[in-house]
């Protein structure tokens, strides 16, 4: 009885919230693509008045010299810049806060983050450093970026997170093992460059994680109560993208047309799941990664069937949607719904299996389960609007059949 109405008062406090961010200033960023787009996007950095940058990047970039380019066309630009490469995948409070240290010793104007979605999520927290008197736990939550950020000019260099269109930031608390997000309008991008040349050497693992990640946002974007016709324009594209070329560029990465493909589904997924939302598949896949350090679009490749499992079973909205987005990806032609929102279940674990994604998290431990479960509750109970929520049993429930336990 308490769960039904604990139900009753989010599905009312979500709707509220749907009517809030219909209303919310969203200003997507100015869009540079194509191979070779990064150099119009520095490009209109320059006429933007901006001569001297912060480039936020990781070490392996550098390393593998792909900053090279780059280094050039700012130099022609007559652009000064300086390079922090010290964020990591899942970036810290630290890295983020070492990030503004090197920012503070340059007369940076603007940041420009080449990488993948952690790269750009740090280089968000730098630029809302500089512009905010206030440390980075203060602004985590919902619209604490009161002052907005540093100009940001994001090059992605994968094509999953869609980071380069969102409002949206997650940094990695070390010490107390979990991930805060920082959701503000103010976070977006200036302008992104969706460049498929920068990706041609990612390897095939990474390819296929990233990949699944931005069929992920799709996905729970359109099944999110909180969808509208935009979003539901930008997860449809997305979703029939990711599944159409992610096994091309996977296998064939030196494919430049389906590494285009899949870096505009990236930033499409992000630009639907800005507005409509996530649900647990993130919820779950964060909290594995904050205690665990499972990369986060792999852990959302592993816990998305038993999800959509889980949300099948409950009917409705959520059955009627995955039976929609299934034939719109040409995964099936039922008329039934539930066969239909089977399909695309069963193409998902057929991905997976294609691109050798464990079934399980081998890193998961049963000891932390009831507090994972309650954690990944916490985080969608006033943040996502998901077609059928999850008590404490359930979710411990769907944690086990996760970790393979049935």
């Amino acid at each position: 009885m308490l769960f039904q109405a604990e139900k009753l008062f989010l599905y009312v406090y979500m709707w509220v919230f749907k009517q809030v961010t219909r209303l919310l200033p969203f200003r997507w960023p100015q869009t540079f693509e194509g191979p070779g787009s990064s150099k119009a996007l520095l490009e209109h950095c320059h006429q933007l008045g901006h001569r001297q940058v912060l480039i936020v990047t990781d070490q392996s970039l550098v390393d593998l010299g792909l900053l090279q380019p780059i280094y050039q066309t700012l130099t022609a630009l007559q652009i000064q810049h300086s390079t922090y490469a010290g964020i990591a995948p899942d970036p810290t409070q630290e890295q983020i806060e070492a990030g503004f240290t090197q920012l503070q010793t340059t007369q940076a104007t603007a940041l420009l983050a080449i990488g993948g979605g952690s790269v750009i999520d740090g280089a968000k927290m730098i630029g809302a450093l500089a512009k905010n008197n206030k440390p980075l736990a203060k602004m985590t939550g919902l619209f604490k970026v009161r002052k907005g950020i540093l100009p940001l000019f994001a090059i992605p260099t994968t094509a999953g997170t869609g980071s380069e269109a969102t409002i949206a930031a997650v940094v990695s608390d070390t010490q107390a093992k979990r991930k805060l997000a920082v959701l503000d309008p103010k976070l977006m991008p200036t302008a992104a460059a969706l460049d498929a040349q920068l990706m041609l050497g990612l390897p095939p693992a990474i390819t296929a994680a990233t990949g699944m990640d931005a069929l992920t946002h799709a996905i729970e974007s359109y099944l999110s109560r909180n969808s509208t016709a935009h979003t539901d324009t930008c997860a449809l594209q997305c979703a029939r993208t990711v599944l159409t070329y992610l096994p091309i560029a996977y296998s064939q990465g030196d494919n430049l047309e389906a590494r285009q493909h899949m870096a505009k589904a990236s930033m499409l997924g992000g630009m639907a799941f800005t507005q409509a939302g996530v649900g647990y598949i993130h919820a779950i896949a964060h909290n594995l990664g904050a205690l665990y350090h499972v990369p986060h679009g792999l852990a959302n490749a592993m816990v998305m069937p038993h999800v959509l499992r889980f949300t099948l079973a409950g009917g409705g909205r959520g059955e009627r949607r995955m039976a929609a987005l299934a034939r719109h990806c040409q995964l099936s032609e039922s008329n039934d719904n539930a066969l239909a929102a089977a399909a695309l279940i069963e193409r998902i674990e057929a991905l997976n299996q294609a691109f050798r994604i464990p079934k399980h998290p081998a890193e998961l431990q049963e000891k932390d389960i009831p507090a994972i479960a309650q954690a990944a509750r916490s985080e969608a109970r006033f943040t996502y609007a998901v077609p059928r929520y999850l008590n404490q049993s359930m979710a411990v429930q769907l944690l086990l059949q996760i970790k393979g336990r049935h």
